[in-house]
């Protein structure tokens, strides 16, 4: 059986689709905390996403510098990529990050709904990261699947 790991090409447009991210970040106990998120990513590019400074996710992200976060396909055939690495943080611009993260996961119209309604406001961070380790499987690589 040939391996089930994607190429460069393959992982790069995988996370570069439309999945709802999964973040983890280490919590000073050690636990992770692991939550959904919605990114972007270009390939050869940073991925990243946008939160509130002061959630628990953004105090842990600013306190920790570095964070995991899985994309996945929940249909067969199966697939998964993985990326960690450390994290830049800095404000996030309205235009250039948060409706666009809105639009992509809600469309036009439902995200400006949500932009008015206040989330991700004026303490929202932009959290990013330039993979430095990868992990990939796809089913669909079974032949059958």
């Amino acid at each position: 059986m040939g391996t089930l790991s994607m190429s460069v090409e393959e992982r790069e447009a995988f996370l570069a689709g439309l999945h709802v991210g999964v973040v983890s970040v280490e919590r000073a106990d050690g636990s992770p905390l692991t939550v959904p998120v919605w990114y972007g990513y270009e390939p050869g590019g940073e991925v990243w996403f946008v939160t509130d400074r002061d959630s628990v996710k953004g105090r842990l992200l600013q306190a920790a510098g570095r964070f995991s976060l899985c994309a996945q396909s929940e249909a067969l055939p199966y697939a998964y990529v993985t990326v960690e690495g450390p994290a830049t943080i800095g404000p996030a611009d309205l235009d250039a990050h948060q409706r666009p993260l809105a639009h992509r996961y809600l469309g036009p119209e439902l995200g400006e709904q949500y932009l008015a309604s206040g989330a991700d406001g004026a303490d929202a961070i932009r959290v990013a990261m330039r993979p430095a380790r990868w992990w990939t499987v796809d089913y669909g690589k079974l032949g059958g699947a």
